[in-house]
């Protein structure tokens, strides 16, 4: 059984998820199935079969959340003390090219949100960014070609 690395935000939001899916999502999908129970027959009844179908939904995610804080690895940036880009870090890059600033924070999966900054740590550009320091230049493989960096701070917050 492999650990997942998410940060302390990252385990806050599948914790709100988990008691989203099971206080509100789970009570409200019995409801419905109830619901299209007392509509009569089942071999006909859409609502019926709609609602079963979310309910898999709900169950599968539920068993999904848990198994993942079940084996997770829970880091805060803010204890983690090295010059290295590690998980968790915050990086300011510098593209070489354009002179464009990017700002990256390298997460878990189920935290990555590309539009936020936020990468994972499975990543092809994550990866590659790994254990370098600030004032390092890296070159980075992207789908469009090559991506020269200069690595302006690493930060953990």
């Amino acid at each position: 059984m492999s650990q997942i690395p998410m940060t302390v935000r990252g385990k806050s939001k599948l914790d709100e998820e988990l008691k989203q899916l099971k206080t509100i999502e789970r009570p409200k999908v019995i409801e419905e199935i109830a619901t299209a129970r007392a509509h009569g027959d089942l071999s006909e009844n859409a609502e019926y079969d709609a609602a079963k179908e979310k309910q898999a939904f709900i169950e599968g995610r539920l068993k999904e959340i848990e198994d993942k804080l079940a084996r997770a690895l829970v880091v805060d940036p803010k204890e983690i003390r090295t010059d290295k880009i590690v998980f968790g870090a915050t990086i300011q890059l510098k593209d070489l090219d354009s002179e464009e600033i990017k700002n990256y924070s390298i997460v878990g999966s189920d935290e990555s949100d590309i539009k936020a900054g936020m990468i994972s740590i499975e990543s092809p550009v994550a990866r590659q960014l790994l254990n370098k320091k600030e004032g390092d230049s890296v070159t980075v493989k992207v789908p469009k070609g090559e991506i020269d960096y200069e690595i302006l701070s690493v930060k953990y917050e």
